[in-house]
């Protein structure tokens, strides 16, 4: 029997497309179904690593979870890494193609679309339901006609949609009566109704609000999500970053990140937000940075770029007078900057050929077209800073540079199999360098970090709980027969599945 498909789009970026989608997986998956997510293009600078080293969004890899199944490069086909302004790194089933401007992209969206297509065909044939996330609004015109993401995917997979949007930020009666309105009648038909999300106060304000949405665009409001704190689920893109601390006064650690204008992969510091033992900041001006246990330099998508600003801002030189006193630790870009010395030979990330690292380290960063993308084990090769000799860490590579240490500098992992070593100790453990994402998912590593007499987090655990939390929400507030109805697993509203 074909998958039962949902589709969620929304008004907006950031409405709460990926969290409904992910509690969708967890809700249908707990019914017992074979759930699948599927979004056909991601632009997220938050990227996961597959079992068979593909690059997928973030975003898609937390569904995935949510779902109880294996993250399947299928489930996000491409993915779009913005490098500068105008341009973005093209990932296609996982794998760099190179990166291109949006007209560059255009021209190449017919191969796009056959990847697409290839991927959600394999989905349909594997999995019960596909839960489908479309991207920012279906109606942007002056890209609709190009569109890959929203409506087409929808028709591809027959799918009924559901439309999202954040009443905190404001305008929700015209940005649903507006996007209908701008759909051709053929979508709108695909339209099953609306979910209100992020929703504060008291629920009876709204009545006429939802009567007026449902009597001009003839369809129902499906629910009212309240405004969910706390939510401890990982984020797709920088939109999460705007209230981006979570400062514990009475914590017993403080930990900073440097806030870089090509930042990706911060979804790697998400199990140190959640530990209330840790002080946690990310950090846009220099002099922020004392008086910190932990400074850590965050990975990015355009290492030069980002090392310029570093240089310009005024944080090269504070990092540079923390050395041998506060802890430093550089991760994959991070790393690269700690050296003496970035290079871009080919143009990979920028038309700038080099650029001048923080002299931490002895080391110097080629970068390569060729991108490394695995999931490894590390042990610590060192009883050093918040690492203890002999514990193994799961991390992930994603990253396009080879460095080079000087003589005389020691390894902090070894990698399993025959990936040989990783990482560097300098400056007598308070300098540490990686590639390796993910680190802080490991609870031994925050358990030493904050002290061992600490209670910590399980990591594994509290995102398990979250998604039963987000499935419960879905519970207590949607229409679910009538939504069930629609995707047709239910007879005559009746509450009897029958895939």
């Amino acid at each position: 029997m074909p998958a039962k498909t949902l589709m969620i789009q929304g008004t907006s970026s950031h409405a709460g497309k990926s969290i409904l989608t992910t509690a969708f997986c967890r809700l249908f998956a707990q019914e017992g179904f074979r759930v699948a997510p599927f979004k056909s293009q991601n632009m997220s600078l938050n990227s996961f690593v597959t079992a068979n080293g593909e690059e997928i969004a973030v975003a898609q890899a937390v569904q995935a979870e949510a779902a109880g199944v294996d993250h399947e490069v299928e489930m996000n086909p491409i993915l779009l890494k913005p490098t500068e302004d105008c341009a973005a790194q093209v990932i296609v089933m996982g794998r760099p193609v190179r990166s291109m401007d949006v007209f560059d992209y255009d021209e190449y969206k017919e191969f796009a679309w056959n990847a697409v297509v290839k991927s959600y065909d394999s989905l349909a044939a594997r999995y019960e339901v596909i839960v489908i996330e479309g991207a920012g609004s279906p109606v942007e015109m002056n890209l609709k006609d190009r569109d890959i993401v929203n409506m087409k995917i929808a028709e591809l997979a027959e799918a009924p949609v559901i439309i999202v949007t954040d009443i905190d930020r404001g305008g929700v009666i015209a940005s649903l009566v507006g996007t209908m309105e701008l759909l051709e009648p053929a979508e709108r038909d695909r339209v099953i109704g609306f979910v209100i999300n992020k929703f504060r106060g008291e629920r009876k304000l709204l009545d006429s609000a939802l009567e007026y949405i449902e009597k001009k665009t003839g369809k129902p409001v499906l629910g009212v999500i309240p405004f969910l704190h706390h939510l401890r689920v990982l984020s797709e893109d920088s939109v999460s970053l705007e209230s981006p601390s979570s400062i514990n006064q009475s914590a017993t650690t403080k930990v900073a990140v440097v806030m870089l204008p090509h930042m990706s992969n911060f979804t790697d510091f998400a199990p140190l937000e959640l530990e209330p033992e840790v002080s946690f900041k990310y950090l846009t001006r220099p002099e922020e940075l004392d008086d910190q246990d932990l400074v850590i330099i965050p990975g990015s998508k355009n290492t030069i770029s980002d090392m310029a600003y570093l240089w310009k801002s005024g944080f090269a030189a504070k990092l540079k007078s923390l050395a041998g006193r506060t802890m430093l630790l550089g991760i994959c870009g991070g790393y690269q900057m700690l050296g003496r010395e970035i290079l871009d030979p080919d143009q990979v990330e920028s038309d700038q050929g080099s650029i001048e690292g923080l002299g931490l380290i002895d080391a110097v960063t080629v970068l390569k077209q060729e991108k490394r993308t695995m999931r490894v084990e590390a042990t610590a090769l060192s009883d050093v800073a918040f690492f203890r000799k002999g514990e193994v860490y799961s991390g992930f590579e994603i990253h396009m540079g080879k460095t080079t240490l000087a003589e005389g500098y020691a390894p902090l992992f070894q990698l399993d199999g025959s990936e040989g070593a990783d990482g560097v100790i300098a400056s007598g453990g308070k300098i540490l360098g990686t590639y390796l994402h993910g680190l802080f998912d490991n609870d031994p590593l925050r358990r030493d970090l904050i002290g061992s007499s600490k209670t910590i987090q399980n990591f594994q655990e509290m995102k398990s709980l979250e998604y039963d939390r987000l499935a419960q929400v879905l519970r207590d507030n949607l229409n679910l027969p009538l939504i069930k109805e629609k995707m047709g697993m239910l007879v005559a509203s009746q509450d009897v599945p029958f895939l």
